[in-house]
């Protein structure tokens, strides 16, 4: 069994766990783990509403794989502009490519760029403390749509309701708490594009959603069909019976007169945001379900009075420098996680996992099958991957050496481990169990002491 260093290019879930297998699976590999921001854990930190904290709890476990000898974190590196291809490959046996879904899927109707219009990722980086999206959000809308019907359009919903000062339990910044306290939404509609048994929240978070004495939950009756495919998800979907219920018991109950609600609207696909110098209304359509869980438009139009709209239509992987994109399915094309160029032949020694490989569908626990399966296939390969051309004995600096050279400001596992504990410290301060650090610089700072 030979020695084999190798590089994953992205340090979220679908990147750690990949290195968890291989080091598992296979006891002579080293791997660095890339990220392009100072701090692992990549959607888990930057993806997840905070008051999520039984999602968060994953840290935990992801924290344990990074602090393997076997396994190095190396942040605050962007592939393809402080690192290419043709260097990993120079150093290490195989790349791993797991840079997950950083944008939002285009929503093509009229409107869609007005100021007052949002995208589901800025807007989550923003109340996650990303430090790459500018520290203010505008909040001055009274009357919000969110369009789409997955947990990102859920979490969207509920911190435009939820006030701020529900928010002071979690890992919220200062600027993100200032911003939501300034928050003067009172009624955000979420617009479904099918029925109630093609809605895809998870369950608890679903039933959670009036938890919150100040926000009621209100589910419109029109739309609430039931097709033969709808009743066949019903059957065969715990989870789609769990929604459907959750859904029937907020349909029947009568609002409490909170100072806030969230709406739930089915079978309205959008049409069109409308307005002249920003958001000032969003039209839809009225659907029909056609027996199958799909629908079809009835040429009945609604206009509603908003003064701002959230696209959560879902994530979007980003093309990566010198490799295939499937532009029309937003993956790198692969086969069992090998990398195909536009032939379909493999890229030796070039492997994906997670969003990036299998487009932005699943939870995070469908990642780790999936890594799993990359993993098989670089074991596999391996008697056939020529070594690299650079060795750099047990130090392991060859890669740093390269990163210096190119004047990169990389981070390191021990400057993390002292920004995560400068973050729980900012925490205890206000009674808190962690405050996220937002600007790059602050975050490498604090975790050089």
């Amino acid at each position: 069994m030979r020695d084999i260093k190798v590089a994953v290019i992205g340090a979220g879930p679908a990147g750690i766990y990949a290195a968890d297998i291989l080091t598992s699976e296979y006891g002579h590999a080293r791997v660095d783990v890339f990220d392009r921001l100072p701090a692992p854990y990549g959607l888990v930190r930057y993806g997840v509403a905070p008051d999520h904290p039984r999602i968060k709890e994953i840290v935990k476990a992801l924290r344990r794989v990074l602090s393997r000898d076997a396994i190095r974190f190396i942040g605050n590196v962007h592939y393809g502009t402080d690192i290419k291809l043709s260097d990993l490959r120079r150093i290490y046996d195989a790349v791993i490519f797991a840079t997950g879904a950083r944008a939002d899927r285009n929503l093509d109707i009229p409107g869609v760029d007005l100021p007052g219009s949002h995208g589901a990722v800025d807007f989550v980086s923003w109340y996650d403390g990303h430090p790459d999206v500018p520290a203010d959000w505008p909040l001055t809308a009274k009357n919000v749509a969110v369009l789409g019907a997955g947990n990102v359009a859920l979490d969207i919903a509920r911190m435009l309701a939820k006030p701020a000062d529900g928010q002071l339990s979690t890992e919220i910044p200062g600027n993100v708490y200032r911003g939501l306290s300034l928050n003067q939404a009172t009624d955000v509609h979420v617009f479904a594009r099918r029925g109630p048994a093609q809605i895809k929240f998870t369950p608890m978070e679903f039933r959670e959603l009036s938890h919150s004495p100040s926000v009621d939950v209100i589910v419109h009756p029109a739309g609430f069909e039931i097709d033969e495919g709808s009743q066949q998800a019903i059957n065969a979907s715990k989870s789609t019976r769990l929604v459907v219920d959750t859904m029937l018991r907020y349909l029947e109950k009568e609002p409490t007169g909170a100072p806030h609600r969230i709406h739930l609207h089915l079978c309205q696909a959008p049409v069109a945001i409308l307005g002249t110098d920003r958001v000032e209304g969003l039209r839809t359509e009225r659907t029909e379900l056609i027996g199958d869980g799909t629908v079809r438009g009835t040429g009945e139009y609604v206009d509603w009075p908003v003064e701002a709209v959230y696209r959560a239509v879902g994530y979007l992987p980003s093309h990566l420098a010198d490799l295939p994109f499937d532009h029309h399915a937003g993956v790198v094309p692969h086969n069992a996680g090998r990398i195909l160029d536009m032939d379909g032949v493999p890229i030796e020694g070039t492997y994906v996992t997670g969003w990036i490989k299998r487009g932005p569908i699943g939870l995070i626990g469908h990642t780790k099958s999936d890594a799993s399966e990359t993993i098989v296939s670089l074991l596999a390969d391996l008697p056939g991957l020529p070594r690299p051309e650079l060795s750099d004995g047990s130090d392991g600096d060859a890669i740093l050496e390269h990163l210096r050279g190119r004047g990169v400001d990389y981070t390191t596992w021990a400057e993390w481990e002292r920004l995560d504990a400068h973050e729980i410290a900012l925490g205890a301060q206000q009674g808190r169990d962690r405050v996220k650090v937002v600007a790059r610089d602050d975050m490498i700072r604090a975790g050089r002491g």
